[in-house]
This record gives structure tokens, sequence and C-alpha cells, in this order.
């Protein structure tokens, strides 16, 4: 059915802290709303919100029709220990909820003694049935093996129903992920960060899917390309000054017209203070003068000249009127607010004293990972050499890493690690910072020489404060802990840089700040990503694919 979401002054946060309030919101079929802003500016909060999951601090989201089938699809997997493919799909799809939805209502028909708040039985079990056959699930069992076939999910030749989503990949959980939304049926559709960890295949589905959907669609995300190509609208959230706003006509659009305002509303306030730091200095000169004039009016003149006495005396009567009439001018000033400037991250990269000249060499060298088998391959990285890697999900990326950093002996061929090589590395599990420790003893063991209080300074730089430092690495939001390892890359010297999917999970501005210390940074660069914009933005020297256990030069 088609359905319409409307938000009218919805305020949002959690506990006593409110991130955002006076948002209004409607989403229409064919409506595409991309929702930016900063980490912590609350648009998963949002989506919890619209979604109906949680509570606003204040106003009303309303559908209409009420029964309309809205779909939230968090930006975390939640693989559940032994939930199988197919019932992880089943969850992601709202079937297996509405199937629990019509069985009991089926069980309060044969018992109305069942049925909930003296609820009518047939009514109970009508809507049920409706709303089980909308979600799809009555032939979802029979969708589920095309759609995985179809984006190349054969998971090893085990069934759906019996491989677990915790023995997929990162890659392979994202595809499914990515088929649970293909095999959805939501009237409106609620994504957090949906295009994390898919590869360029993947993306061209999503944004196939998100621009063929006939119901609404709100989504968080911070691909620049995946929004430029998809969104028609976009819902900002405004951190730094407490404010919300809708931009029409795009991704690209959004960045003119928030470029323009934010001139304008700098050129308001610089308008203003000027205006006003002008009135008070006219009016502190014609303080001066006034009190001068009350003082010499005050001296006795020597030739006892009355007349000239009372002009003084007039005379600064005139300037403390002035003075008046001046501070009244000051008052009926119009108060422009200064623009607040958003936190932003600035960072640079540490860097070692240089490798050997070869940083890494693989000749003929052959890799076995299972079933899977990358090479033979011939490669040689050289010092300060820039190399962005590309290529399918399962194809090999990870294990090409390990292999040129040392980390896997080959089972065929010969692989060798240069010398003083010092790597620096973020990987897609941002596996260096995990576990229950508190982060500023976490990131303390990783950086032994630094103080406690200059790790403590460090991470705040990176917008990790008092109340992130002492939770447990694992509590951390993927944003937090990603910044967390841009943080590590700061505080240690490398001269082999390793990033792996970097842009999962940071805001736009940390990507765009990434990108800038990418360019001044020196050593050697091997660059993962399926960011089309970080591909095109940062200088590459070449650019390898690797493809079904092949690696070719582009």
């Amino acid at each position: 059915m088609t359905a319409t979401l409307v938000a009218r002054g919805v305020a949002g946060g959690y506990g006593h802290r409110t991130l955002f309030d006076s948002l209004d919101l409607t989403v229409a079929p064919g409506d595409v709303v991309g929702v930016v802003g900063a980490n912590g500016a609350g648009k998963s909060t949002l989506l919890r919100l619209l979604g109906g999951i949680d509570e606003p601090q204040a106003g009303t989201i309303s559908l209409s029709p009420a029964d309309a089938f809205v779909g939230w699809l968090p930006q975390e997997h939640e693989r559940v220990e032994g939930e199988t493919v197919a019932e992880y799909i089943a969850r992601r799809t709202g079937c297996t909820q509405a199937t629990r939805d019509m069985d009991a209502a089926a069980a309060a028909l044969a018992d109305p003694g069942l049925a909930s708040n003296g609820a009518d039985p047939a009514d109970m079990y009508s809507i049920a049935l409706d709303r089980w056959l909308a979600s799809g699930a009555a032939d979802l069992d029979e969708r589920l093996p095309a759609v995985l076939a179809d984006l190349g999910l054969h998971l090893g030749g085990t069934p759906a129903d019996r491989a677990t989503m915790t023995g997929l990949s990162g890659g392979q959980a994202a595809r499914v992920g990515l088929a649970a939304l293909l095999l959805s049926r939501f009237d409106i559709v609620l994504l957090d960060e949906p295009t994390n960890d898919l590869d360029l295949d993947g993306l061209e589905r999503l944004e196939s899917f998100v621009r063929g959907i006939r119901g609404g669609v709100v989504l968080v995300s911070h691909d620049r390309e995946f929004l430029a190509r998809c969104v028609t609208r976009v819902l900002e959230l405004d951190l730094a000054q407490h404010s919300n706003r809708v931009y029409g006509g795009g991704y690209d659009a959004y960045l003119e017209e928030r470029a323009t305002l934010r001139r304008h509303a700098r050129e308001k306030y610089d308008e203003f203070a000027e205006k006003k730091a002008d009135l008070v200095a006219r009016a502190r000169t014609q303080r001066e003068w006034s009190s001068q004039g009350v003082r010499n009016a005050m001296k006795k003149s020597p030739d006892n000249d009355k007349i000239r006495r009372k002009a003084n005396t007039e005379s600064s009567e005139k300037q403390a009127q002035k003075v008046r009439q001046m501070e009244s001018r000051i008052a009926r000033l119009e108060e422009v607010e200064e623009p607040r400037k958003e936190w932003q991250l600035e960072f640079t990269i540490g860097t070692a004293p240089r490798s050997s000249t070869v940083v890494s060499t693989l000749s003929s060298a052959v890799f076995e990972q299972g079933s899977f088998t990358l090479g033979p391959v011939s490669l040689q990285v050289n010092a300060g050499e820039r190399i962005g890697i590309t290529g399918h999900n399962g194809a090999g990326k990870s294990t090409l890493l390990r292999a040129l950093l040392g980390r896997q002996a080959p089972d065929a061929g010969a692989a060798s690690l240069g010398v003083n090589v010092e790597i620096g590395e973020i990987d897609q599990a941002r596996s260096l910072l995990v576990g229950s420790q508190p982060l500023v003893a976490a990131f303390g063991e990783l950086v032994p020489d630094m103080e406690s209080g200059e790790v403590r300074t460090l991470l705040a730089k990176f917008g990790l404060k008092a109340d992130h430092v002492g939770r447990p690495v694992d509590e951390l939001s993927p944003g937090e802990r990603t910044r967390a390892a841009l943080a590590l890359l700061q505080a240690r010297g490398v001269n082999v840089l390793v990033l792996d999917e970097p842009t999962n999970h940071l805001d736009l501005p940390a990507i765009e700040q990434l990108e800038q210390a990418l360019d001044s940074y020196r050593g050697t660069l091997l660059l993962v990503t399926h960011d089309r914009r970080m591909l095109d933005a940062v200088d590459l020297d070449r650019h390898w694919r690797v493809d079904a256990g092949r690696v070719t030069e582009l």
C-alpha cells in the first residue's frame, strides 16, 4: 500500500539530553530523505523514533494509513549466536514478528480467553493475517534462494536455513543484509548506514532498489556518491547550531545551498558585529567628551565669565544627550547570534623513518584460505607508493593484505617483507581496539610511551571525551571506535599505512578530514575502499583490482 509518515515538532535524545527538537518532516511515497549530520547529532535516534521503536521527548509521529508497514534496519547486523541466515532475513524483513502475531491471533481465535484486552479474536486474526501477507512471509522461503544466488551468496554450499550468521565474513553479512532489504515489503523503509561493507556491485543493487521503491525511504548514510545518486531531499541535523533543516533538490544541491546559507549567516553576523562595534566606539568617545565638558564647566573661569560657564554646561549636556541617543541605538539593534563553529576532526598521520626501498614482494605466491585460493600472484610494493585496491566482497582483498604484510605465509611461491617497516592499520573489524577494558586503558597499552593524561588529551581531540574514555571499548559505537583508531595513527609513527574500508561509520566531516590527512601523508599507502568519492579524492599511483583470487593492475 502507499503510506505517508508525518513528524511534527519532534524532539529526540536520551536521558535528559535533547539532541534535536522542533523537527518537522513528511515522507510521502517516492520520497528518499537522506539524514546527515555529525556523529552524535541524533541520526540513528531519529530513525528509531520514526520506526516507533522509541517515543519522542516531544511532538508527534503519525502514519497514514495507521497500519502501514514500517521497516527499520539498524546499521549493526545484530548477528545472534546460532541464528541462521534464513532466520536472520525473516527477522529483518518483519516476517518473524508478523508470523508470531498471526500465531497468537489464531490461538486466541481457538480460545477467546487468550485475547488481550477483551479484543474480538476474529478482528485480531483478520488484522494479523493482513499483516502477515503484507510482510511477504507467505512466500519468503520460495523467494529467498533466488535472491541469495543472484547476490552471489552460495554460503559454501550450506543451505540458508542451516548456515549461521556468526560464521559469515563481514562482506557476506553485508550481502545478507542487502538480501533482507531486497526481500522486504515495507511501505516505508528506514535505513541506517546501509552501504557499510557493501562492494561496488552491492552498492549498485542497493541504489537500484532505493530508486525503484514505491514507498518512502528515510536513510542515514555517509557515502556521498550514494547520497548524490539516490536522495530527493536532505534533512540536516546540525549539532553545533542545535537546529535542523530540510533541503530540497538532492545531495549536491544541499551542499551548495548549505554553503550559501552558512556564508550569508556569517556575513550577516559580521555586518551586525561591525555596526555594533562602531556604535559602541562612538558612544565611548562621546561619553569621554561629555565627561570632559562637565569637568571644564565645573572649573571656575579666571575672569568669572558666567556666560562662558553656561555655554560649557549646555555643551556638555548636549554631549550627554548624544550619548543617550547612541546607547538607545545600540539597544535597538536586532541581535544576530554568531554562528557557532562545528567541532571538526583535525589530525595528521604520524610518520616513522623511511622503510627499505622495497616494502613487500610476492613472487608467484599462492595463499589458501579454506576453499578459497589467492594467486599465483607476483607483485611489488615500493616505498612511498599509494595503491588503491578494489574488488567484490570475497574476491581476496583481505587475504592479499595479509600476504603483503607478512601475516600469512604462502602455500606456494615466495613472499618477503622489507626492513624498517612500521605498519599503521585500520581494518574492517577495527580489531586493534576491542574488549571490556576502558578505552583509555586499551589505548594506553598500544602507546606505552604516552602518559594517561596525554592519551586523554589526544582522544578528546578526536571527539572522545570524559564520557567515552571510561567506557568499555566494546560499548563504544562503531564510529567512536573508528575515531579511536584514527587517533592511534596519529600517536604512533608509521611508514606503511593500511586502510581497509576506513570510511565505514565515519561521519562526512571526518571522512573529508581523513582525505586531507592522506594528502599530506608521504609514506606507503594501501587503501581498500568502495567509497567512490574517496577513490577520486585521494591521489593514487596505482590501482589493483582483485577478482576471484586474481590481481590485475588497472
